[in-house]
């Protein structure tokens, strides 16, 4: 290999870089697509196994290596048969991903609509009702208190789920962009206490979803019919129909600069260093 070889190695094209890039920004989107999901577990759990077979090969361990060598050769296809759900379920989201679906999706002021519209309806009613919408912190474990769906958003299923006696009326309902992921599930109540006395359970569960998430939460007051917005740790009561849809079309993921850690520790983590 001669010299000008060499410094070619150090001084890639422009058709290099490029191709650099769109790996980098593949695998990073792919780390965002697993990184609420038990897919993340596997990769960590692979990448142990990896580090071992490393380390034994490293320290000359044999019994270790022809160990991890056996696990090499028919592991794949045991993880094919172990973590076929999952696999099965990435499959699917990745199917549901928004690039796939640009033009299947429902317009974000259409879901705004629909979600203004069915708690000015309820409220009209004095029906109480719960609505977490996600943002960038996921909600899949106060979606598993409950049960699953897979709905897209519409202001006559909301009324539907909320309306008295209904089986899924006693809890919350959480949208994630313009599906329904869950009905009747549980959202953690407020830690600190409350100087409105007032403020029932449904208020108390708002609250502190939007304390420990960046979920922006709609309550409806069974008994005064009033419609208030929680969103980071803070409660907005009686907002009107203008207020309701500004609180609404601010839900979903923000930049990734605000972006705050998904999960309970990531959470603590960011509550402990003050993030916004």
């Amino acid at each position: 290999m001669s010299i000008g070889d060499l410094f070619a190695l150090f001084a890639p094209g422009w058709l290099d870089i490029l191709e650099i890039l769109i790996v980098a920004a593949l695998l990073y989107r792919i780390l965002l697509f697993i990184q609420r999901t038990r897919a993340m577990q596997i990769l960590l759990g692979g990448l142990l196994i990896a580090a071992i077979y490393a380390a034994a090969r490293l320290l000359g361990l044999d019994l270790m290596r022809s160990i991890m060598d056996a696990v090499f050769q028919y592991g794949a296809i045991a993880a094919l048969v172990v973590f076929q759900p999952e696999i099965r379920s990435t499959l699917a989201r990745l199917g549901q991903a928004r690039m796939l679906q640009l033009f299947s999706r429902l317009e974000e002021s259409q879901v705004v609509e629909e979600i203004a519209g069915a708690a000015e309806r309820l409220s009209s009613m004095k029906i109480g009702a719960l609505v977490a919408m996600e943002g960038e912190v996921g909600l899949d474990e106060y979606a598993q208190t409950g049960n699953r769906l897979q709905a897209r958003v519409s202001r006559e299923i909301l009324v539907a789920i909320f309306t008295p006696k209904s089986p899924l009326h006693d809890g919350a309902v959480i949208v994630s962009g313009d599906t329904i992921k869950a009905a009747g599930a549980i959202l953690p109540l407020n830690r600190a206490p409350v100087p409105d006395r007032t403020l029932g359970t449904r208020h108390r569960a708002a609250i502190g979803l939007s304390e420990e998430t960046d979920a922006v939460v709609v309550v409806v007051s069974e008994e005064t019919g009033r419609i208030s917005v929680a969103s980071r740790g803070m409660l907005r009561k009686g907002v009107d129909g203008a207020g309701l849809r500004e609180a609404i079309a601010g839900a979903g993921p923000r930049p990734t600069g605000n972006r705050e850690p998904a999960g309970s520790a990531g959470r603590a983590l960011a509550r402990a260093l003050r993030l916004p």
